[in-house]
């Protein structure tokens, strides 16, 4: 059977600006993208149909029998079940949400789900990722379904600091070259997840659930409250609580991060703040890609989103609900504007300016160099579209 992650259009839209950048398999919800959550549960690789700009990058394999899995939607033992039992030409749905495809054919995006029949899904249903607010929101119950996941049969290494006090270690689990030091790790009300080579410095206190990837670190004095992901080599310090850090991404200072979602490569400068409640407790209202307007979101915590790439100077204010694009630089005094769109320069207090493409892709240069990484012609093709498509100052 050969696995292919699909975007459903309407989904896609809804996840901006996450999706500019990615499949909507390639957002981080719990401890592992909703891509690398499907390969582990099948064993097998996936690959991805999504917009053709992404598809360079992203490709999409194709056989005579293909299973489509949507993706924003997360694995359970119910829905692996019944996607296997799938008849060809068959969709498995949740009323109008489209969960599965079997196929013989090649599917190109968007797909027309008008030429499947219709099979509804019983029993355990799936977390589905559909809005902005879904991620944080669902980000505790998957990082307990991928812990359940990743350390069934395993043995965790052993935390030998002597400094370190840890409520419930049989809900913690340390991977190979961790190092761990005068930490206070609390997993009674979730697991603790510590990935290969990350550093818990001296004086953090943790959370669970609560999962710091491979190479992440937990910065000294760092209080990381509960339902937080730390991606892969991303760093925090100061206060974070119910937030995605999705990878490469550093918030390294003092300041208070809640209800948020952090792109990839992205850098909060020191005491960087965001709002995740309004004053008068109303419910918060988020920046739509797909209406282009601000859209009630139906939560009173609601905090920050950041495309990939994005970067705030030191002491930035964010307001409860702000969506910020790809590849802004976003610096100045007082709260920034709701929305800022990808590829801007500046602040409210000073006004935004187009942020020129040569000098945005030097500076994501200068940053992965430091990782000694640097951008493909894939990802420089992607922003260069994005650019050109997105950019409205």
């Amino acid at each position: 059977m050969n696995y292919i992650a699909f975007d459903d259009d309407q989904i896609r839209n809804q996840l901006k600006p996450f999706t500019f950048t990615k499949p909507v398999a390639g957002i981080r919800c719990g401890i592992l993208t909703i891509g690398e959550k499907w390969k582990k549960v099948l064993g097998t690789e996936v690959s991805y149909l999504t917009e053709n700009y992404l598809q360079e990058k992203f490709k999409q394999i194709n056989t005579n029998d293909n299973l489509y899995i949507n993706g924003g939607v997360c694995p359970n033992a119910t829905l692996v079940a019944e996607i296997k039992q799938l008849g060809n030409e068959e969709r498995l749905v949740i009323g109008d949400t489209v969960l599965a495809i079997k196929t013989s054919q090649t599917l190109s995006f968007p797909i027309d789900y008008s030429q499947f029949s219709a099979k509804e899904l019983g029993g355990n249903r799936p977390t589905v990722i559909q809005n902005l607010p879904d991620i944080y929101l669902k980000n505790g119950e998957q990082i307990k379904a991928d812990f359940a996941l990743i350390t069934k049969g395993r043995q965790s290494q052993a935390i030998t600091d002597q400094f370190t006090r840890v409520y419930n270690p049989e809900n913690v689990f340390v991977e190979e070259g961790a190092s761990i030091k005068a930490a206070i790790i609390n997993a009674e009300n979730g697991p603790v997840y510590i990935g290969k080579n990350a550093t818990i410095q001296e004086g953090a206190i943790i959370i669970g659930p609560f999962s710091a990837d491979e190479g992440s670190i937990v910065a000294w004095g760092s209080k990381m409250r509960a339902n937080t992901t730390l991606g892969p080599f991303c760093r925090a310090g100061g206060e974070v609580g119910n937030s995605i850090l999705s990878a490469y991404s550093n918030k390294a200072h003092d300041g208070f991060l809640g209800n948020s979602v952090i792109g990839e490569w992205c850098n909060l400068g020191a005491n960087t703040n965001n709002s995740n409640l309004k004053n008068d407790y109303s419910e918060v209202k988020l920046y739509s890609y797909a209406t282009r307007q601000l859209e009630k979101s139906g939560e009173l915590f609601c905090g920050l989103f950041m495309g990939d790439y994005t970067k705030a100077g030191i002491s930035t204010m964010f307001n409860t609900g702000t969506v910020a694009g790809v590849c802004a630089n976003i610096f100045g005094a007082g709260f920034q504007a709701k929305h800022v769109p990808s590829f801007s320069w500046g602040g409210t207090d000073t006004g935004y300016e187009p942020y020129r493409f040569d000098k945005a892709t030097q500076v994501i240069n200068e940053t992965m160099k430091r990782r000694e990484k640097q951008l493909s012609e894939a990802d420089l093709q992607i922003l260069r579209y994005i650019h050109e498509t997105e950019s409205s100052i």
